[in-house]
């Protein structure tokens, strides 16, 4: 017998839900057992999301034993829950290279399985794809059962309740699964509530239900009177009076990892007609005790010892990008009362945690809200406050409007502090900051800014701070190259560049955190060197120097070459009436995977050594051609 067999009895024979579906219902509890100790030893070794997925995996082993997937949808929101899913799904033995170059990827991926009906990253969209699924599914006539399964704090977004108010007018026959994973079950969980939720969901209080309203039909007061009578009798016992006003049939809260009542409950509300709310209580790194104790630290630990809850120690020592702007953010706090910090539902991602201690009052977590980040600033900046957005790159995208209609329009100082620029690693495209400097350039009266080190940023947060207008300053993720920070804060010369190295020839202009490299190229070719620290305003002193005194120009960035920052040299090239081979290296125009930073910056072709090789290839063809066209002259 393999390993898995012997560990694993039943997961083993699990290669897909059908599988799942020949056991018998009482072996499910087994398999729970089984499934959450494959996922705490694969994923201490590999690493992983983590704490999320514990938290589900009754509820997973429910949906698919009751529905007839992949024939029946299943749309999840974010996916850091849904590594319970890709195992009971053909990917088991795949698991530990989840987040890997050529493994599994980070989150449903369509792509990937049949199974995976939805591709998600971004959070609060399940709704949305699950109402479009069953509203398809009604046009064409089918039988398809659908299901979302949405967390407590996805709601916390608008999109959510857009679509939740849609579903309940569409009378739309799914399942919204609301899966509250607060960190302890509350007290009306248990026997009762179980209870409570069988009756609700069963045929007998449904068909009861449906017939009264046949017979009421015909007087309209009463009919309107008992409808409202059975929603404030389930308001005062459960939290049901908003979903219902909504137009949902709620049901619950029941325990999320009772899956016996699950099955049941799942099963009774296929036959029910119209849009149902399931609201499911579950524990966050259910059935691992580090986990169930500090769900926070342990949404992706990395690797661990299974044992002790040892994490493996990171393997740089220097400060992270996010801990030097939440050491900026604090020291900024304490010498300007008008600062103020908001993030959405990012802190500790964004390097926050001592800065909400020091300045508790000056610190707003609005939850997954991007849109109601960007114009609280807003509102916050037109009464004299100093506001500053924490937020990461790819979830800026989501606040484009309110960016350019409520902040830049109206001139408002605002800083972004803009973490996870360019390659991200191993969450891959959903969350790569491939775009920021091409969609924030266009836009009037924004400033962008793009430091090459650790004390760079900490220089241009300042810089960008003091600036009377809408600023970003954009930073990757990790550790920087190990720049000395200068505590003293200073306000660098606006919109203007430095030069770092003097060679011949050849001009590199260099944007963002890619500048270390640039200089290893540049030591290998004699090269010159410009840090340009500021992609608009652009230095066209720079650029016209640079132009002048060589007879080639490279511009490298983490960004997507398209409307990059090559694309601005290129621009202001042109309207200076210079003409100057111009070779712009960045990001290509494609989703790039997932793996570690280095690993994505290869995959783009940003490595020192691909970045030589393409540059040498580009002059030899540059002055190939410039030799032919001379003797043709």
């Amino acid at each position: 017998m393999t390993r898995t067999d012997t560990q694993y009895p039943l997961l083993s024979g699990i290669e897909s839900p059908e599988d799942l579906r020949a056991l018998d219902r009482a072996e499910l509890p087994a398999v729970a057992e089984e499934l959450r100790r494959f996922m705490v030893t694969t994923l201490s070794a590999s690493g992983g999301h983590f704490a999320a997925g514990l938290g589900v995996v009754e509820l997973t082993l429910a949906l698919h034993y009751a529905y007839r997937t992949p024939h029946d949808r299943i749309v999840w929101d974010v996916g850091h829950q849904a590594y319970p899913h890709k195992i009971l799904t053909g990917r088991r033995e795949q698991l530990h290279t989840i987040r890997k170059p050529g493994g599994l990827a980070p989150f449903p991926k369509r792509a990937e399985s049949e199974y995976d009906t939805f591709g998600v990253g971004h959070s609060s969209t399940s709704v949305s794809a699950a109402l479009g699924m069953s509203l398809a599914n009604r046009v064409q006539g089918g039988d398809r059962k659908v299901a979302a399964v949405i967390g407590d704090g996805a709601m916390t977004a608008g999109m959510a309740f857009e679509a939740l108010n849609h579903a309940g007018s569409s009378k739309a026959d799914m399942l919204i699964i609301l899966n509250d994973n607060d960190m302890s079950i509350s007290e009306n969980v248990g026997a009762l509530s179980n209870y409570f939720s069988r009756v609700l969901s069963g045929r007998l209080y449904g068909g009861f239900r449906e017939g009264s309203k046949k017979a009421l039909e015909l007087v309209p007061p009463l009919r309107e009177l008992v409808r409202r009578s059975e929603e404030h009798f389930k308001g005062m016992v459960l939290p049901a009076t908003l979903f219902e006003e909504l137009g949902l049939n709620y049901i619950g809260p029941v325990d999320g990892h009772d899956v016996d009542t699950l099955v049941e409950t799942l099963s009774n509300l296929q036959e029910r007609p119209g849009p149902q709310f399931l609201h499911v209580v579950t524990r966050k790194g259910k059935g691992y005790g580090p986990a169930e104790l500090d769900p926070i630290t342990w949404h992706g630990p990395g690797k661990f010892d299974p044992e002790t809850g040892k994490m493996a120690p990171k393997g740089a020592s220097g400060p992270s990008y996010s801990q030097v702007f939440g050491e900026w953010a604090c020291d900024m706090a304490a010498k300007d009362e008008r600062f103020v910090a908001i993030t959405p539902a990012m802190r500790e991602g964004s390097g926050l945690v001592d800065y909400h201690k020091r300045f508790p009052d000056r610190y707003y977590d609005v939850g997954i809200a991007e849109q109601h980040s960007v114009t609280l600033a807003a509102g916050l900046a037109c009464d004299g406050i100093k506001p500053v957005v924490a937020i990461y790159s790819t979830f800026l995208q989501r606040a484009y409007d309110q960016l350019i209609h409520d902040v830049a329009v109206q001139n408002l100082p605002v800083l972004f502090a803009i973490d996870r620029a360019g390659p991200v690693g191993g969450d891959g495209s959903t969350h790569a900051g491939s775009f920021d400097i091409s969609f924030l350039r266009c836009i009037p009266n924004m400033a962008v800014l793009a430091p090459a080190d650790e004390n760079e940023c900490r220089q241009l947060l300042y810089t960008a701070y003091c600036h009377e207008g809408p600023a970003a300053v954009r930073y990757p993720r990790g550790q920087g190259p190990g720049a000395v920070i200068e505590s003293e804060m200073s306000e660098l010369p606006w919109g203007k560049a430095r030069q770092i190295r003097q060679g011949k020839g050849l001009a590199i202009l260099s944007f963002g955190a890619l500048l270390a490299e640039a200089v290893e190229i540049a030591e290998l070719l004699n090269a010159s060197v410009w840090d340009m620290r500021f992609v608009k305003p652009l230095d066209r002193d720079a650029v016209e120097s640079a132009a002048g005194e060589h007879e080639t120009l490279v511009t490298i960035e983490d960004n997507t070459i398209q409307g990059g920052a090559g694309s601005a040299v290129l621009e202001c090239l042109s309207e200076l009436g210079v003409e100057r081979p111009t070779l712009t290296i960045g990001l290509p125009d494609d989703f790039l995977g997932h793996g570690s930073r280095g690993d994505v910056l290869g995959e783009a072709g940003l490595t020192v050594e691909q970045m030589h090789r393409r540059i040498e290839r580009w002059l030899t063809t540059h002055l190939s051609a410039e030799k032919k066209q001379s003797q043709v002259s």
